[in-house]
């Protein structure tokens, strides 16, 4: 799971994903989007798709891309607890927050 961090990591690479979650894309669309040279976004998708994040099928002369979404689910499975945990310290400090006065000396939110 480190190596999918790491190709994560890279803005790029979540604007190729971004892109390819509303669908199938072509490398030349890809390009277009992105404002890229052709042969930077297809360094990217290499690395995105020898992580198994993409995958690639030919038609002709083009070559076409899709999300292939299990290892962003075990991604997200494994941030689940910590979504949890950072909703349950917020929604805390929010409550807390409520109950504050407004001012020095003031009255409690309700």
């Amino acid at each position: 799971m480190a190596s999918t961090f790491e190709v994560l990591a890279e803005p790029r690479r979540r604007e190729i994903l971004d892109l390819l979650r509303g669908g199938e894309r072509a490398v030349g669309d890809l390009t277009d989007r992105l404002a890229l040279a052709q042969p930077a976004v297809s360094k990217h998708l290499k690395v995105l798709r020898e992580a198994g994040l993409v995958e690639v099928r030919s038609e002709a002369q083009r070559r076409w891309y899709r999300l292939r979404p299990a290892p962003l689910r075990e991604v997200d499975e494994w941030l689940a607890p910590y979504r949890q945990f950072w909703n349950e310290r917020l929604d805390a400090l929010g409550q807390h927050l409520d109950h504050m006065p407004d001012e020095p000396g003031g009255k409690e939110h309700s």
